[in-house]
């Protein structure tokens, strides 16, 4: 428990103080957004603000965990590593994005199948790595089983294909947040909300876990203890972020932020074997990618008619005249209702079984 709460509070303090100074090398060197043309006019003011600093978030994560492992002398875990893998990994994807786009001068970056590539390359060796390892009894970081707030036995999946279910769900998740990261402090503080949902999980599921309390209910999560060092570290850093992301955003995650916390969620909800419950807890980040998939299939079968405005959905009240952030508080008290409903569905569950 220690772990947790250092985790959690140095990569808040970590971000509140490393953030104040990514603004200004950033700023030096003319790192700034673009901004799409096609988008809400009120956005324009927001060209050349400082982007990438997902940096700081991935960064402050991974020294936060660091010196919480040093600090209470305990090892790393094969699932936290493996976690961190992934954050970085898919941090870096977003990172070459964010650095074109500058580079480049075009609020567009990768090329979608070169984004995809790295998606894809990142998601799998995941998925690959965490069907190996057994711990002495017999636990892999992941299981090949589907899940939602516990392993269902009965839909047990080849290897093969639960690896392409992790895929699908990293890329989907990774690709979610970043469609929610279109206003200031949105997609940061409606992470930090689930990330925190995830801390709570995990410290929930290593009380009452098999090595601990063996029963009927008990949960058979390897590692759940270090995963929620990485969660508390994860929900600090986006805290700490939001103070200079809230609008009127001083500096944006980028690309490098949101694909990285993204895929850490998604990560989270394989390596806790509640993959069905992620879907309730980040309901938010379901909406605004399902807005866009039926925006453009209307568009295609209707022959360019619109459902939204503009689409992800959040643009869509913009362009209604909603205040921006009229439409941040709104979605986070959406965010917190679904985180709500996830914890109380997983608490049910264990009640109901117990």
């Amino acid at each position: 428990m220690r772990a947790i709460l250092l985790a959690g509070g140095l990569s808040l303090l970590f971000t509140l103080l490393g953030t104040r100074v990514a603004i200004r090398l950033l700023v030096a060197r003319n790192y700034g957004q673009l901004i799409r043309d096609d988008g809400p006019t009120t956005h324009h003011t927001k060209r050349g603000t400082p982007t990438m600093g997902g940096a700081v978030i991935i960064l402050s994560v991974v020294l936060a965990y660091a010196l919480a492992k040093l600090i209470t002398q305990d090892l790393p875990s094969w699932s936290g590593l493996l976690l961190l893998f992934l954050l970085v990994g898919l941090g870096g994807v977003g990172f070459l994005d964010d650095y074109i786009k500058i580079a480049k001068q075009r609020s567009l970056g990768l090329r979608s199948k070169a984004k995809m590539a790295g998606q894809t390359i990142i998601a799998v060796s995941f998925g690959a790595l965490a069907l190996t390892m057994p711990d002495e009894r017999g636990q892999t970081p992941a299981s090949t089983a589907i899940s939602f707030t516990r392993v269902m036995e009965q839909w047990t999946l080849p290897a093969v294909l639960a690896v392409l279910l992790f895929l699908v769900m990293i890329t989907g998740s990774s690709n979610a947040v970043n469609l929610t990261d279109g206003l200031d402090g949105l997609a940061t503080g409606a992470s930090t909300m689930v990330f925190g949902a995830y801390t709570l999980v995990n410290i929930w599921q290593n009380n009452q876990s098999c090595v601990i309390s063996p029963g009927a209910k008990c949960y058979e999560v390897r590692d759940p203890l270090d995963l929620a060092v990485i969660a508390a570290a994860l929900t600090g850093a986006c805290f700490g972020f939001l103070w200079w992301n809230a609008s009127p955003a001083k500096i944006f995650m980028g690309d490098t932020g949101s694909l990285a916390l993204g895929g850490a969620l998604a990560g989270l909800a394989i390596l806790t074997r509640t993959e069905f419950l992620l879907a309730i807890l980040g309901g938010l980040f379901v909406i605004i990618t399902f807005s866009v998939i039926m925006q453009v299939g209307y568009f295609k079968i209707s022959g360019g008619k619109r459902i939204f405005r503009m689409a992800p959905l959040q643009h869509h009240f913009e362009l209604k005249g909603w205040a921006e952030i009229t439409i941040v508080i709104r979605f986070w008290i959406i965010t917190g209702l679904c985180v709500a409903a996830g914890l109380g569905i997983f608490y049910a569950e264990w009640v109901a079984g117990a």
